[in-house]
């Protein structure tokens, strides 16, 4: 095994980032670390995200292994949403996270609309 300079990202890093740093998904996963949650649950909890990007999101979500879908057979059918256990083992770093933001958000500002376009 060759050393890793300081400038080289671990691969599994990179790969957590791609799953979580999707735009929503820290959102959902916080909604979900407080228990199951419905579809309309979480879409209410977290505004400005659209039904068919909540959707794309979940179907992500559970296919990484994060996120259980558990649908219920009674009428209507109802289908809960809810972490697996590796996805509760992101409580830890969404805890942080959120202590970061307590103490350092505010100081941050948005960066202007143009600058969160992805020029391709």
């Amino acid at each position: 095994m060759g050393e890793q300079s300081g400038d080289e990202l671990c691969p599994r890093y990179q790969r957590a980032i791609d799953i979580i740093g999707k735009r929503w998904t820290c959102l959902i996963l916080r909604v979900l670390l407080a228990g199951p949650r419905r579809f309309g649950q979480i879409e209410d909890v977290v505004g400005g995200l659209s039904a068919r990007m909540l959707s794309e999101r979940l179907k992500e979500l559970e296919a990484c292994g994060i996120v259980e879908r558990r649908v219920y057979p009674q009428t209507p059918v109802r289908i809960e949403y809810t972490l697996t256990e590796k996805g509760r083992g992101l409580q830890r770093a969404l805890d942080e996270l959120q202590r970061w933001a307590d103490a350092w958000a505010d100081e941050c500002e948005a960066p202007p609309p143009e600058v969160l376009v992805e020029r391709h």
